[in-house]
């Protein structure tokens, strides 16, 4: 079993910066390959496809505003029956 692979990168930005990746990321989901790199190590690449779980989440504590997007995704997803079950009564 491979071991969890994570890529993770933070830097303080101009909102034309959040921009840039934000496109980038809408423009991966729709082509359904992401590269993710900082140049440090080799890429990782992830394949979008299939139902995505989003979940967007905003907040605001005294002089500090946030939000947060996550999707998420099955790489195998389950298979499921295509046929209901067979019961009787």
């Amino acid at each position: 079993m491979k071991s969890k692979t994570e890529f993770k990168h933070e830097a303080l930005v101009e909102a034309d910066d959040i921009q840039e990746v934000l496109q980038a990321l809408a423009k991966g989901v729709e082509k359904g390959k992401m590269e993710f790199s900082d140049g440090k190590d080799s890429p990782m690449e992830l394949l979008p496809k299939g139902l995505l779980r989003l979940k967007v989440s905003a907040s605001e504590d005294e002089g500090r505003q946030q939000f947060e997007v996550k999707v998420s995704w099955e790489k195998r997803p389950k298979s499921l029956a295509k046929t209901p079950p067979k019961i009787k009564s």
